[in-house]
């Protein structure tokens, strides 16, 4: 038999007084139990199931890259604690690849889920990938339910952004969704390995052999007319260089 909540006697609600007057709210039992409904269909991977601020983890051995990811884990975590404040709603993540942004994006996406909001988890391949398969050819009509998804919840998180081969049908369909979104005032948390040099991002890079390796852009890889609306609905936060965060991540 499951446990009674000691406030609510398990109704759900309890009685306030304010002003004189009584009334009735939500107890916080609801609310936690709704919250964990909304994140068991959030789509979250198993590997990220325990993810939350508390759990980043800096570098010890290197302060700088410390510091720098501190000031990124600060501006994310107040993000995630001051929404749906400010003018922008979204989130973008960009840097390298190991460098937390998917730890970061999702421990913002688990706080504001724990706060009641509906958010849903998407690999940005996966996504289009469920798009396209449910193009009927026969009858030139398309299954809308993975693309009405990505329009209508509350809040989409897109991790790897421009992770997809970039074809006139994948430009169209991120800029629709993208616009959309901005249009309807609808929260976006993106990650990307994907340079941006008007953000800071560089295209040409050399290593410490001397060999140049050329970055891929965002605008190519998603298109101009989804850049701008990203930028336009999205606080853009660049990760700084770091050790792969995947090696030393806790176990």
């Amino acid at each position: 038999m499951a446990d009674v909540c000691e406030k609510c006697g398990g109704s759900g609600w309890i009685i306030v007084e304010k002003d004189g007057l009584s009334g009735a709210d939500r107890c916080e039992c609801m609310i936690a139990s709704r919250s964990r409904r909304i994140e068991e269909s959030a789509n979250i991977p198993p590997l990220y199931g325990n993810t939350s601020f508390e759990s980043f983890r800096f570098p010890e051995d290197n302060p700088i890259a410390s510091k720098g990811l501190e000031k990124v884990w600060l501006e994310v975590r107040a993000f995630a604690r001051e929404y749906p404040c400010g003018d922008k709603l979204g989130l973008l993540l960009v840097g390298d690849t190991g460098t937390g942004k998917t730890h970061l994006a999702v421990s913002a996406l688990r706080h504001l889920i724990s706060r009641g909001f509906e958010g849903l988890f998407f690999d940005y391949q996966n996504l289009l990938e469920k798009i396209r398969s449910g193009y009927d050819a026969n009858s030139g009509s398309s299954d809308r339910e993975a693309y009405q998804t990505a329009l209508d919840t509350d809040i989409l998180m897109l991790d790897d952004l421009g992770a997809h081969r970039v074809t006139d049908w994948v430009e169209d369909t991120v800029t629709s969704i993208l616009t959309y979104r901005c249009n309807n005032r609808k929260a976006l948390i993106a990650t990307t390995n994907l340079s941006d040099p008007e953000a800071g991002g560089l295209i040409m890079e050399r290593n410490a052999a001397g060999q140049t390796r050329i970055h891929k852009t965002l605008a190519e890889q998603i298109g101009r007319r989804a850049r701008s609306r990203l930028f336009e609905m999205c606080r853009v936060v660049m990760m700084p260089k770091v050790e792969d965060y995947r090696v030393r991540r806790p176990r």
